[in-house]
């Protein structure tokens, strides 16, 4: 026990403590003298213990609802990637499907994404099965596909369910978030447009294509922000 007599009404107790050795404070008035040492040291430990959590959080860490890259998902060759990889890039998740009238997207993404990569964006596709059991295969065979067919070298990931109650954590995120941008896709090849802080601000449909003129001016917009210093830093 150590004392430190300078405090106006009282002394500050230093009470080490057996676990650990390590040392609590607590500020008492001179008429507590009389406890005894083994009291004094559970109340200390005891309000270090309440007040320690408080202490070492910091500033308010509330998940951030607006933020869509807090995932950690497998690639279609198992690699789990962290989709904050991303974060300081411009990326757009498209939910894709193998046998689908819209499958010769793939052909526009990958040119969008051969056209931008250098700038910035980051096509990231998410194969599903939700619409008309139009994505039947597994993950290699998507691979082979997307590989052969139409060359798709951007990021693909292992296939997920984007709606109902069975949704990717991601997509129900993608689903809640406000008009117009909110709800989930209603048909393969929806296009969510994420900015670089990693906030979606646009949704287009599954007909318009990747080198649709509005969507590429917005692509253009936003390849044209700075980077934010939380994503360079």
């Amino acid at each position: 026990v150590g004392w430190i007599d300078d405090e106006p009404n009282g002394a500050a107790e230093f009470v080490r403590c057996v676990h650990g050795g390590s040392y609590a404070p607590r500020l008492y008035t001179r008429d507590d003298h009389g406890k005894g040492p083994i009291m004094r040291c559970l109340l200390a430990f005891l309000s270090f213990s309440l007040l320690a959590p408080a202490l070492l959080a910091g500033p308010d860490t509330k998940p951030d609802a607006d933020y869509v890259l807090g995932y950690t998902m497998p690639r279609l060759d198992g690699t789990e990637q962290p989709l904050s990889d991303y974060k300081g890039d411009v990326v757009l998740m498209v939910n894709v499907a193998s046998r689908c009238g819209l499958t010769p997207q793939y052909e526009q993404l990958q040119a969008l994404h051969d056209a931008n990569k250098d700038r910035g964006l980051r096509v990231v596709a998410f194969p599903a099965n939700d619409f008309g059991s139009q994505e039947p295969g597994t993950n290699d065979e998507i691979a082979a596909f997307c590989s052969e067919r139409y060359g798709v070298t951007f990021p693909m990931f292992a296939k997920i369910t984007v709606t109902g109650e069975g949704a990717h954590p991601l997509y129900k995120q993608l689903a809640a978030q406000p008009e117009p941008v909110g709800g989930a896709p209603r048909w393969n090849f929806t296009k969510f447009l994420v900015d670089r802080s990693g906030r979606v601000v646009a949704r287009f449909g599954p007909r318009v294509r990747p080198d649709d003129k509005k969507l590429m001016a917005e692509i253009e917009r936003l390849l044209m922000q700075p980077e934010p210093e939380s994503a360079s830093g």
